[in-house]
């Protein structure tokens, strides 16, 4: 609400009640007031679209300060009527349905997206690449067509050369890195799939690889290829177990494959990484560890520094030692990167993305959205929506809000669970949603209209 002030006694009730009306809908789409310390913590109950939280490393709790718990969400059908809930201004729309498993999705930069169906029947070989084009006047694709098939637990997917014109579609498998001829317009790959790294660490569930998603960005100069490789476990010892090596880690490669680096490590599960357009940073957002109690240990969202180490398994959120590693690496216990935005334990936070101002609200330009999967490990479910984290000057402000809620019923049955984000051309967000295994597509109308209006 606003409070009347000099400027508006000057200004004169018409001319400040205009303004009012002019900046209502911006003002409507988020909330200045941020919940910190304990309250921060929270559940799917409490989850409402422009609610902003802030958690530190102060807030906190001891290892095991409550019982780890085996709580993993049993999916029911979507309700009638049951709809994402978006801030007011913001309308939600079911974009796609029925599909398989989509995971990651991306925009091309003809605006077509590309969404990734990592393994609809698990059988190993059965990954597939959509293309959805369009919207038409009832708020679904135009033309839907199957790029490419038969890939192996798919999940990342990266256009190259960068800019307007690229040549080709990377796809990063649970063990490879493969790319397909592309060129704008393409609704099916041209040509077979060519190797560019034959070998990634791991394989994926289907072997008991543990986390088996892989993520593909390039560089904002395109000289580097980042691949994202989860660990084989929770909390193993890297230095014992042989499953570990280059895992929990975003390992660098040239675009033609050869291997640089391990460009950071003890990041458990880079599921979703982006590359900043402002800044040029790549960010990851991550699934941390579990068993250590309900609001241990956060999730994360961060950028990622060249070198650094953000400390699994033996360290979480700087020098805090996992009680189950306690004595081991002591040498790292001051080096261990606290990353910059804290969530909640056991969100499952996947892919994220960047808004670059098309048709949001100018004051979430910058800002970074991120789909929170919800995991198991908790006693009462937290998660299963799509935040959006505020950035200013390049860097995050250790907050995050919540901007789709609503995949949780209110007795606590779960009908979606978020999974990809992206922002199309003309600056709308799309959402896949394997829950219900959907595609939501959210648009800025500058009106108080309510999801599914």
């Amino acid at each position: 609400m606003f409070r009347m002030t000099n400027a508006s006694r000057v200004l004169g009730p018409l001319l400040f009640s205009t303004l009012l009306m002019t900046a209502a809908p911006a003002l409507l789409a988020q909330s200045t007031q941020v919940i910190t310390g304990q309250a921060a913590f929270t559940d799917y109950s409490k989850e409402k679209p422009g609610t902003m939280r802030k958690i530190t490393v102060a807030d906190l709790p001891a290892p095991y300060a409550t019982q780890s718990v085996d709580n993993g969400p049993g999916v029911v059908p979507r309700p009638a009527g049951a709809m994402p809930e978006a801030p007011a201004g913001f309308k939600v729309e079911l974009y796609a349905s029925d599909l398989k498993n989509p995971r990651l999705i991306r925009t091309a930069p003809n605006g077509d997206l590309f969404v990734v169906e990592s393994e609809p029947d698990r059988s190993g070989d059965s990954g597939t690449v959509l293309v959805f084009r369009g919207v038409d006047a009832s708020g679904k694709p135009k033309q839907v067509a199957t790029f490419a098939t038969g890939l192996k637990q798919p999940f990342g997917l990266a256009f190259y050369p960068l800019g307007p014109n690229p040549k080709w579609v990377y796809i990063g498998n649970t063990d490879s890195v493969v790319k397909f001829p592309y060129k704008n317009g393409d609704l099916k790959a041209t040509g077979p799939s060519q190797v560019v790294v034959a070998s990634l660490p791991g394989g994926g569930r289907l072997r008991g690889g543990g986390h088996w998603t892989r993520d593909v960005v390039f560089s904002k100069d395109g000289q580097r290829m980042f691949v994202s490789v989860g660990s084989h476990s929770n909390v193993d010892d890297p230095d014992s177990n042989p499953a570990e090596f280059h895992r929990a880690d975003v390992l660098e490669y040239t675009p033609d494959g050869k291997f640089v680096r391990v460009y950071a490590s003890g990041i458990r599960n880079c599921v979703g990484e982006a590359i900043n357009p402002a800044t040029g940073q790549l960010w990851c957002s991550v699934n941390e560890r579990d068993a250590l109690g309900d609001n241990l240990v956060p999730d994360y969202i961060t950028h990622v520094e060249e070198g650094a180490s953000y400390g699994w398994p033996w360290f979480y959120m700087g020098n805090h030692q996992d009680p189950r590693h306690k004595g081991k690496h002591p040498e790292l216990a001051n080096k261990v990167v606290v990353p910059d935005v804290l969530l909640q334990p056991h969100f499952a936070s996947l892919e994220m993305t960047f808004d670059e101002g098309k048709s949001f609200p100018a004051s979430y330009k910058g800002w970074a959205f991120a789909s929170e999967h919800g995991s198991w490990n908790k006693s009462k479910r937290a998660g299963y929506e799509v935040i959006a984290v505020p950035i200013e000057n390049g860097k995050a402000t250790g907050a995050y809000q919540d901007f789709l809620t609503g995949f949780v019923t209110p007795d606590g049955n779960v009908w979606g669970r978020p999974v990809g984000v992206t922002f199309a051309n003309d600056g709308s967000l799309f959402v896949t949603d394997d829950g219900s295994s959907s595609v939501w597509h959210v648009s800025y109308t500058g009106a108080k209209q309510q999801a599914g209006e």
